[in-house]
């Protein structure tokens, strides 16, 4: 107790060495501080510094009338108080040009920016695979209340090499939500998404072996997790759908059984039911305290049967969706796969959500209208895949609400638009939180701010 006492003495004394330029500005916010109490003394005659302002006082006695005395007062404590708010600008400015010199103009609206993120709304994506980080990125822009539920039966690539080498959950989901809920610089993004092109580690993210790393130093692949979500800074929490080894399984139509992710997206036949093996696996305690919490739950986009499903085989996660009290969100996939949902419309995913998680699991359904350029169509034909027919009113025959619009991004890939995606959502939320609570004085000038962006976003 000694020694930490002594080393937390030392530590404050450290602030007194020279070239830190850190002293003057203590010393004049100090100077600014007492002419300010001063002023006060000589105008309302209350003494504060005893024998001090007795002396200034007596001074200005000799000079000045008492009517004199507290213009002179407030005088002072106009003065001290700008003395004193410099020292204290002064103060701030050495110590964030000493830590961020080249980013000090952004520090205000990094400090800003938080604080108004921290009152945006509480929500839960969940889901895996490319369309959830996609949804992830948009969504950090708005609030960092933000709880992605991933799914973790990936048993292809670096991940599932990993998985067979070193008996850990696969990493490559995970690794890239919370690489979309980060808050770093590009070069770090994409070193944690750096894949080794040769050699014995050909194949490998840098990202995934990082977590595999962490997870044999720690020796818990959740702790794991949550020390990457530290090192980049996340907006929220990526949290695994269980911690138990799981393998994914289907049947198909025919009757064959297929064992793992990968050889069921690859499989073109139609599958009939899927399960996890073994069947009673347990969510984390964190994964269904956010969903009791949340304001909005959203599930997906990404494949069907092997990103989304897998989290409702997991125990108590969507006894929790139907029971909660949030805005739940079902987010239309914007193409069919090969293999899962060839042939599918809008309607049918809904139609085997449904059947796996219960009939109130959805309330909205987001589904893309507008057109893919043939060129992009063409190319996606011819790997088995084509665009997802926006059935809506047999969507809205069923009880759910629909929303429909541009989400889709404008590039050689079908996917959705992440910025306008999440506007759409944000929107959703702010509407119904309006018409179903009411709201503090600051939670409403927050979202009066946060609509007018949403709103004047191109």
């Amino acid at each position: 107790m000694m020694k930490e006492g002594a080393e937390r003495g030392m530590l404050s004394f450290k602030w007194l060495f020279p070239g830190l330029g850190v002293k003057r500005w203590l010393v004049i916010s100090l100077f600014g501080a007492i002419l300010a109490v001063i002023g006060t003394e000589m105008v309302v005659g209350i003494q504060y510094l005893g024998a001090i302002e007795s002396l200034f006082h007596r001074i200005a006695q000799n000079f000045f009338n008492d009517q004199n005395i507290k213009l002179i007062g407030l005088l002072f404590i106009a003065i001290g108080f700008v003395i004193c708010i410099m020292g204290i600008k002064n103060t701030v400015s050495s110590v964030t040009n000493l830590l961020i010199p080249k980013n000090k103009e952004k520090l205000i609206n990094i400090l800003y920016e938080k604080r108004h993120l921290k009152r945006g709304p509480r929500i839960v994506v969940i889901g895996g695979g490319t369309g959830l980080s996609v949804l992830l990125r948009g969504l950090k822009e708005f609030t960092s209340n933000i709880t992605a539920i991933v799914t973790v039966s990936d048993d292809g690539g670096s991940s599932g090499r990993l998985r067979g080498e070193l008996g850990i959950l696969p990493p490559g989901d995970i690794r890239n939500c919370v690489l979309a809920l980060a808050d770093t610089e590009p070069l770090m993004e994409k070193l944690f998404q750096y894949r080794f092109a040769s050699g014995s580690l050909e194949g490998h993210s840098f990202g995934n072996l990082f977590i595999a790393a962490m997870t044999d130093i720690l020796g818990d692949f959740g702790l794991a997790i949550k020390e990457f979500s530290k090192v980049l800074a996340v907006k929220g929490q990526v949290l695994p759908a269980t911690l138990e080894d799981t393998i994914l399984c289907a049947e198909m139509e025919d009757g064959e059984y297929v064992e793992g992710e990968s050889a069921i997206s690859t499989n073109s036949k139609v599958i009939r039911k899927i399960y996890l093996k073994p069947e009673n696996v347990r969510p984390l305690k964190e994964s269904l305290n956010a969903i009791r919490e949340a304001d909005a739950i959203i599930l997906g986009p990404g494949s069907l049967y092997t990103s989304i499903i897998p989290n409702l085989l997991v125990g108590d996660i969507p006894e929790e969706i139907r029971k909660a009290s949030a805005m739940k969100i079902f987010v239309v996939n914007v193409m069919t796969q090969l293999g899962e949902t060839k042939g599918f419309k809008a309607s049918d995913h809904i139609k085997v959500l449904l059947e796996y998680g219960g009939k109130s699991l959805i309330e909205y359904a987001v589904v893309n209208t507008s057109e893919i350029p043939e060129k992009v169509k063409k190319r996606y034909e011819e790997e088995g895949a084509e665009p997802v027919m926006p059935d809506t009113q047999e969507i809205e025959s069923m009880g759910i609400k629909t929303v429909t619009g541009d989400f889709i991004s404008k590039n050689h890939f079908v996917r959705h638009d992440s910025h306008r995606l999440a506007r759409t959502i944000m929107r959703l939320i702010f509407e119904y939180k309006f018409s179903n609570e009411k709201f503090k004085i600051l939670d409403l000038y927050f979202w009066g701010e946060k609509l007018k962006e949403i709103i004047h976003m191109d």
